[in-house]
C-alpha cells in the first residue's frame, strides 16, 4: 500500500549526490530525498506544515495538530506501553508475545505501578500536574537510591506526594493523604522520615492560614468571616509558637471563633465536622486563641 505524501515540490536543490535526479523536500517526514532513485539526502528537518496562524476551523485545527501529547516524567514508558489481554488468544504467535509482554524488567514495572497509584491519589485530591511531575521527581530518585526496599511502594508513593505538597505550598493536609492512600499513616509517615534523610530535603510545616480560604469555601461562609479569621491566626502566630499543633485545629479555632465575633449559627459540630477534626481539639483551640489574644465574644 503506497501512502499519500504530500511534497513541496518549490524547494528543489541541485541535485542527488548518488544519480543526479532532482531533489524533493517532504515537510511531514521532516526529509529531503531524491525524486529518482529514493536517496534520503538529509533529514529530521523542521516541520512548517502544521504551522501557522490561529485555527478557526475543525479541518485547520486537525491540518496543525502534532503528533500527540509532550513528554512528560508521569509517563515512565512514554505512554508507548501495551496490555495483551490474554483470555481468548488462539493464535500461537499472539500468544508468544503476550507471554514475553509480562517480562519487562522491574525497574519499569516499578514506575508503572508508581505512577498509577500517583495519578489515582492526585486526581482524587485535584491536585495540579506540577505538583505531581514533583513528586514523581522524589520517587525516581528514592527508587535510583534504593530506599524501596523493605518498603511498600503505595507507602512512598504517598510520602513523595505528601513531600511535593509540602514543597509547593498547597494547601493540603497529611490525613487527606492518607485517606486516599490505600496504605497505613505508620508507614507513610517511616517512608517520609527516610526519604527527606536520604535525600537531604527540608519543608516546612504546614501554614493554617493557608487552609482558612478552604474550609471557609466548603462551609459556605462570607468573605467577612475569612478576613477576621486570617486576622486571628497572623497575630497568634507571630506572637505565639505552633510547633506541634494540628494546622487544621489551628483554622478550625479561628473560624469559629471569627463565627462567634460575627454571632454567626454555626456550631462546632459542623465545623468539626467539614474540617475532619474532633469536637474536642476545636474547643481546645479556640478556648487557646480567645484566652492568648484576650478576645471577649
Amino acid at each position: 500500500m503506497i501512502k499519500k505524501v504530500i511534497v513541496n515540490t518549490s524547494k528543489l536543490v541541485k541535485g542527488c549526490p548518488e544519480c543526479g535526479g532532482s531533489i524533493i523536500s517532504i515537510e511531514e517526514k521532516g526529509e529531503t530525498v531524491c525524486r529518482q532513485c529514493g536517496l534520503i539526502v538529509s533529514e529530521r528537518l523542521v516541520d512548517f506544515s502544521h504551522s501557522g496562524k490561529r485555527s478557526y476551523t475543525t479541518q485547520e485545527r486537525n491540518k496543525r495538530e502534532q503528533t500527540g501529547a509532550p513528554i512528560t516524567i508521569l509517563l515512565p514508558d512514554m505512554g508507548l506501553s501495551t496490555v495483551i489481554d490474554k483470555k481468548k488468544i488462539n493464535n500461537p504467535d499472539l500468544k508468544r508475545a503476550a507471554k514475553w509482554n509480562t517480562r519487562i524488567t522491574w525497574q519499569k514495572r516499578n514506575l508503572l505501578i508508581a505512577s498509577t497509584e500517583l495519578k489515582r491519589i492526585s486526581s482524587n485530591l485535584n491536585l495540579p500536574t506540577h505538583v505531581r511531575e514533583e513528586a514523581m521527581r522524589f520517587y525516581i530518585a528514592a527508587f535510583k537510591k534504593k530506599l524501596l526496599r523493605g518498603r511498600s511502594i503505595n507507602a512512598m508513593v504517598a510520602a513523595c506526594l505528601y513531600l511535593a505538597i509540602r514543597r509547593k505550598e498547597i494547601p493540603r493536609t497529611f490525613q487527606e493523604i492518607i485517606k486516599e492512600a490505600s496504605v497505613s499513616a505508620k508507614d507513610v509517615r517511616r517512608s517520609y522520615s527516610i526519604l527527606t534523610r536520604e535525600l537531604n530535603i527540608k519543608t516546612s510545616s504546614t501554614d493554617p492560614i493557608s487552609l482558612i480560604p478552604r474550609y471557609i469555601n466548603e462551609l459556605g461562609l462570607e468573605a467577612d468571616i475569612e478576613r477576621i479569621a486570617t486576622n486571628i491566626l497572623k497575630v497568634y502566630i507571630d506572637k505565639f509558637s505552633v510547633g506541634g499543633k494540628d494546622p487544621k485545629g489551628l483554622s478550625a479555632g479561628a473560624i469559629y471563633l471569627a463565627n462567634k465575633i460575627k454571632d454567626r449559627g454555626f456550631t462546632q459540630q459542623h465545623i468539626a465536622e467539614v474540617v475532619g477534626i474532633t469536637e474536642v481539639t476545636l474547643r481546645s483551640r479556640y478556648k487557646d486563641l480567645k484566652t492568648k489574644l484576650e478576645i471577649r465574644v
